[in-house]
């Protein structure tokens, strides 16, 4: 791995663990893939690799602490280790832009996929954003969305009737339609039938989250100036 990262504009991410400190020199540009909620191989984003008692001083920890709190000496786990349960050395500015892009991220996926089991419908993404609100929900700029979307859906269940749904939808589109709105339906979902009929149009069945059905017939309707036809089922 080449490391392109100048040490003195890396950041420390820092874990006090077995009474110990570890700390790793990381390249500032992860903070923004984390701030994405993107996946990322930490050992690429590593200035150095190893692991320090105090990075600033170049010191090591005691003989035997790492393997101790980490259970390993591979560099890439306890990377990862450090991360996810420790503190990384962020601005305060970097902090605050970390938490409302996951904070979006929450509402968006909820409002897109989840629906009120008492009208069959998505809630508006503003009620999903005052439920979390009023629910006093709190997001971790480093802990993985699928994790914070299961903790936001707990919270909002006793104030607001909720639940995420696939819907399965029929569609006819005349034949010129289709290729217009091919990119569409697969960005919203699965298709999982499909046939040409004998007048030359377009029919399938998909799956898609049931809160992106509206959106999804929408734009549709849009491509088509209204000629597709969309039927639960």
């Amino acid at each position: 791995m080449v490391n392109m990262v100048n040490l003195d504009d890396a950041i420390i991410a820092r874990l006090e663990s077995h009474g110990e400190t570890f700390e790793i020199l990381l390249d500032p540009e992860v903070v923004n893939f984390l701030k994405q909620g993107k996946q990322v191989d930490l050992t690429e984003y590593l200035a150095v690799e190893d692991v320090f008692k105090n990075a600033g001083k170049g010191t090591r920890p005691a003989e035997g602490k790492i393997r101790e709190a980490f259970g390993t000496d591979v560099i890439s786990d306890i990377a990862k280790k450090i991360v996810e349960r420790g503190e990384i050395q962020i601005t305060a500015e970097q902090r605050r832009e970390m938490l409302e892009t996951k904070r979006r991220q929450v509402a968006t996926y909820i409002a897109a996929n989840a629906i009120n089991p008492q009208t069959k419908l998505p809630h508006p993404y503003v009620r999903i954003e005052l439920a979390l609100e009023e629910a006093k929900f709190h997001v971790d700029p480093f802990k993985p969305l699928d994790k914070e979307i299961d903790e936001a859906m707990k919270l909002l269940r006793p104030l607001i009737p909720i639940r995420f749904e696939k819907s399965r939808i029929a569609i006819k589109l005349k034949g010129e339609d289709y290729g217009k709105c091919f990119d569409d339906m697969i960005h919203y979902g699965i298709v999982e039938r499909e046939e040409w009929a004998a007048d030359g149009s377009w029919i399938g069945i998909m799956e898609l989250p049931a809160g992106m059905v509206p959106e999804l017939t929408e734009k549709l309707k849009h491509r088509t100036k209204g000629a597709a036809s969309l039927k639960l089922i």
